[in-house]
């Protein structure tokens, strides 16, 4: 059995494209369309991951609630001063700060997607 991808619920398609492929570095693999909704499938630079965005005709006014089971998406990033700038740049801001984890130099942060979904950022000491 393989991990194929995760589907979540999005108020505003082109907002939420621009973050995933802006900010965390996806690529659009190609959409369908169903009889209610479009689906937009996301890979990650190694396809080793997928999102799947769905983006309902009947979308609610002020979106989907995020719930309390859900808890976040991981992504491991390279540099975290790096992803800052990326990010100033594109006007977005953490949720939390980068901070280290565990006292041995892994550092993660936290970020928002257009939806509220929670986006952790991890970057991993290599030594």
């Amino acid at each position: 059995m393989k991990f194929l991808h995760t589907m979540i619920r999005v108020k505003d398609i082109e907002a939420s494209l621009k973050f995933y492929t802006e900010v965390l570095d996806m690529e659009l693999d190609h959409k369908k369309r169903l009889d209610d909704c479009w689906l937009y499938f996301l890979n990650d630079k190694e396809k080793t991951c997928q999102i799947e965005l769905t983006y309902n005709d009947d979308t609610p006014e002020k979106g989907y609630n995020v719930g309390t089971g859900f808890g976040h998406f991981a992504f491991a990033v390279d540099s975290l001063d790096e992803f800052t700038k990326k990010i100033e740049k594109l006007d977005y801001k953490y949720l939390y700060e980068p901070f280290d984890l565990n006292g041995k130099g892994t550092r993660i942060a936290f970020i928002q997607d257009p939806d509220g979904y929670e986006i952790e950022l991890i970057e991993k000491v290599v030594w």
